[in-house]
């Protein structure tokens, strides 16, 4: 990750064990796995406190308007769980840590405001899922990518078998969560699970750059239309669309309405504040 005068931000106001946080610029929160030493593997504190962060920023997000996910470090944006912490662990303590990982993926998948992977080396198992909790990703040539749980005697369970589907067919997913063999970025790129390509220097900044556009549009616009989209592909088509006018009709009354519309007769930038 680039200098903090880089990023020319403002300290976040949460600390961690585990994870990093910058706000960069006004409205834009880079949130980065930070356990290098281990490749950004995710213990039980570090599953703790991305609940802790999906659950108090989407209820109070502030001035966020966006988030960027990353990793620490040039190798990995997630190795997976960490399998060390794991061994030994008795069937009991292995479930109840599960049970977390659940609630923080439903979280994550729960967030209002939109997420950005910014995916810096390679992405196994539980980073993967992490990924494809996102809204988006962006990574490295030199990434890779795997579900490689039924190597372990166990399978993906937050998400993988359910998010990888639909990203990439269902065809391609059973390929990949069956078989356990890694995959390369560019392939990834091909199948849907990425947005795009970026060289290592260039990947946070065009992620960023993504982001802050993102934040300058309405944020309540923003927010509906992200849940639009991950309830909608839910339901059946006549059942989305009524829910995506159900969505729609509570920005009608905003004043980020109103200043759209003014903004683009008066021929300037728009102002939203969020009501």
């Amino acid at each position: 990750m680039p200098p903090t005068s880089a990023l020319t931000s403002a300290t976040a106001p949460f600390a961690y064990q585990t994870l990093l946080t910058e706000q960069v610029g006004e409205h834009v929160l880079v949130v980065t796995l930070n356990r290098p030493q281990v490749r950004n593997a995710l213990n039980t504190q570090m599953w703790h406190e991305l609940l802790d962060l999906w659950t108090r920023l989407g209820a109070e997000p502030g001035e966020v308007r966006c988030v960027v996910l990353t990793g620490a470090g040039e190798q990995a944006f997630c190795a997976g769980g960490d399998l060390k912490e794991r061994d030994g662990m008795t069937a009991a303590v292995w479930r109840h840590q599960h049970a977390l990982i659940e609630r923080e993926y439903r979280a994550m998948l729960d967030f209002p405001l939109p997420v950005l992977a910014a995916v810096n080396g390679h992405a196994f198992a539980g980073g993967f899922e992490i990924m494809l909790a996102c809204d988006f990703a962006y990574a490295v040539p030199g990434a890779r990518f795997a579900l490689t749980e039924v190597t372990l005697g166990i399978m993906p369970g937050a998400g993988g078998t359910q998010l990888l589907p639909r990203a990439v067919g269902e065809r391609r997913a059973r390929e990949i969560l069956l078989t356990g063999k890694p995959f390369s970025a560019a392939q990834a790129f091909e199948w849907g699970a990425l947005n795009a390509l970026c060289e290592p220097a260039e990947l946070l900044p065009r992620v960023l750059e993504v982001a802050q556009t993102i934040a300058g549009n309405a944020p309540l616009s923003v927010r509906q239309a992200k849940k639009s989209v991950r309830f909608g592909m839910q339901m059946e088509l006549q059942t989305a669309l009524r829910f995506e006018a159900e969505a729609y009709d509570h920005l009608v009354d905003t004043d980020d309405r109103l200043e759209g519309v003014r903004a683009f007769n008066e021929k300037r930038k728009p102002r939203f504040l969020g009501r």
